[in-house]
């Protein structure tokens, strides 16, 4: 499908099998999702009562054609004809950046409600697989399904840091994480939908065998001895032989049990090198020890995006796939979302999302003491040519009076939603 091309259809012509997509606010539907392939009579009357007259639809990606259109009603003055809706759109040779900010906040403020249902699901399947397996398998794929679709089914997705007041660092999920970097890696990369589903339905479950180490190891804050790092190991095994108990497909259980091997044979359990391990596992492991840096058991130690990916790229590229570790690199931007940063007006400010057409010139949610508004402000930097970022900080390394305003995170959660920026 063309993706600049929009169908769209009026919503008495919805059937079971259509993939649409509902161009509305979260808080205006009650779906988990803005785009998904409709299962049931019942979410049809939903969309109906939610009060949209037509809706955008992908023929490629459904089963079936819409219904006809209903006949007109006719009147004694004949038939009763609503004169064509034409689709907004938006001059991007001009964009307005006011506008382009307002979408901006709009698309954070989704992220951050999809991300809140996300990280509610992924705790449940994971703390649950043994005990309620086909409930939360069936959870599991309902919530990697929707992620593929919102991933692959739009043209332009954007990857947001949450730096809202909805979540917060309880709702960190390290699984999740690595669902969301991989996702953003198979859309880079025109990952067919069923290798992205294998894919994050791995990297949802990748830790699984964890559950069978104990906490004292688990949260040990002292550097492991050589006996409990072999302990330790051994989750890859442990993980894979659970994915299979639990009916996962055979490339599932592969990838978990290979998330931890290296292309120089430094990783485990097997030591593999580069073209012994399969394209995915690589992709896993390169994610998993990205948001690992940035999110360690101690928060004291963790890295910021920036220093993470400068580390993977100047201290660990032999362990990797070099080609994949330039494409994490280039998608998440120079200047990573968390990045906390100083700019070069002295105004300090966290990195909310990436322009992709401009690496260096991200979104930033700035601090500025001498506004009159308690509310953080939102730049684009690239409507203003003159001002830059300096410098890459620490949370720690914030003034007081910004860091009680941006409140940086200890740790960083990251969620994929559909781009609403407007390309300068």
């Amino acid at each position: 499908m063309n993706p600049q091309q929009n169908h769209f259809i009026d919503v008495n012509q919805l059937r079971v099998g259509l993939y649409v997509h509902l161009d509305l606010g979260w808080m205006d539907h009650p779906f988990t999702f803005s785009n998904f392939k409709l299962k049931d009579e019942e979410q049809i009357a939903t969309i109906k009562k939610v009060g949209l007259k037509r809706l955008r639809y992908d023929p490629n990606r459904s089963d079936c054609d819409p219904l006809p259109m209903p006949e007109p009603i006719l009147s004694p003055r004949g038939p009763l004809v609503e004169p064509p809706m034409e689709p907004v759109s938006h001059d991007r040779h001009q964009p307005d950046p006011g506008l382009r900010l307002q979408e901006l906040q709009h698309a954070l403020d989704e992220s951050e409600k999809k991300f809140l249902a996300a990280a509610n699901v992924a705790k449940q399947v994971t703390r649950n697989i043994l005990t309620q397996t086909q409930t939360s398998l069936q959870q599991a794929n309902t919530l990697i399904e929707g992620m593929v679709d919102s991933v692959l089914g739009e043209s332009d997705i954007a990857i947001y840091a949450m730096s809202g007041n909805r979540s917060g660092d309880e709702h960190f999920n390290h699984p999740l994480n690595v669902t969301t970097l991989a996702l953003m890696l198979s859309k880079s990369m025109d990952m067919s939908e069923e290798l992205a589903r294998t894919l994050g339905l791995a990297a949802l479950f990748h830790d699984i065998g964890k559950i069978e180490i104990p906490n004292r190891l688990l949260m040990k804050t002292e550097p492991l001895t050589k006996a409990e790092q072999s302990f330790m190991e051994q989750h890859s095994e442990i993980g894979a032989r659970i994915a299979k108990q639990c009916g996962m497909s055979a490339e599932v259980v592969e990838l978990i049990l290979h998330h931890h091997e290296y292309a120089d044979g430094s990783g485990y359990p097997k030591r593999l090198k580069m073209n012994d391990i399969s394209l995915l596992a690589r992709l896993l492991a390169i994610v998993n020890v990205y948001d690992n840096l940035c999110n360690p058991a101690l928060t004291n130690k963790a890295l910021t995006p920036y220093e993470a990916l400068a580390y993977m790229f100047a201290h660990q590229r032999s362990k990797f796939d070099e080609s994949l570790l330039k494409r994490l690199i280039k998608c998440l931007g120079v200047y990573p979302p968390g990045s906390v940063v100083q700019l070069s007006t002295g105004l300090h400010g966290i990195v909310v999302s990436v322009n992709m057409d401009k690496p260096l010139r991200p979104f930033v949610m700035v601090h500025d003491p001498a506004s009159s508004t308690e509310e953080s402000q939102l730049i684009d930097l690239r409507d203003d040519p003159s001002i830059n970022i300096s410098l890459c900080l620490k949370p720690s390394q914030l003034p007081e009076d910004a860091m009680h305003f941006l409140k940086p995170r200890k740790r960083l959660s990251y969620f994929i939603s559909k781009d609403n920026q407007i390309a300068s």
